[in-house]
């Protein structure tokens, strides 16, 4: 699979997606248009090995709902990244079996290396 997790409206997004480069055989998927479905979800769990790796902490929502003060459990990320998008970590990046979760410049590094290498 070969598919990247973005927000259209976020200027970090689109920096990322501008400095990855990344070829037409990348399926894009808007998250505030097309929202993530469980199936894809439980896909990019499978890759990162946890749904709070997938978890943005973030977010406004975040602090809104007063998660912060909560202890929150696997299903209850699962369940906010599924119930708003604004949960999910992004950028998301999949390459085949590897996931790139976040805009970190390690990360995003790490990204571009293994696209380079994908070559």
């Amino acid at each position: 699979m070969k598919k990247f997790y973005f927000l259209s409206t976020c200027n970090t997004c689109k920096r990322i997606l501008n400095f990855l480069n990344l070829s037409t055989d990348f399926e894009m998927q808007d998250i505030k248009k097309i929202p993530i479905d469980l199936e894809e979800l439980e896909q990019l769990k499978t890759l990162s090995g946890s749904y709070e790796a997938l978890f943005s902490k973030h977010a406004k929502l975040y602090k809104e709902l007063g998660l912060k003060e909560k202890t929150l459990n696997e299903t209850d990320y699962k369940n906010y990244i599924l119930e708003h998008y604004t949960f999910l970590k992004r950028p998301v990046l999949v390459v085949n079996d590897t996931i790139f979760i976040g805009n970190s410049p390690k990360v995003i590094n790490s990204a571009k290396t293994a696209l380079l290498d994908e070559k």
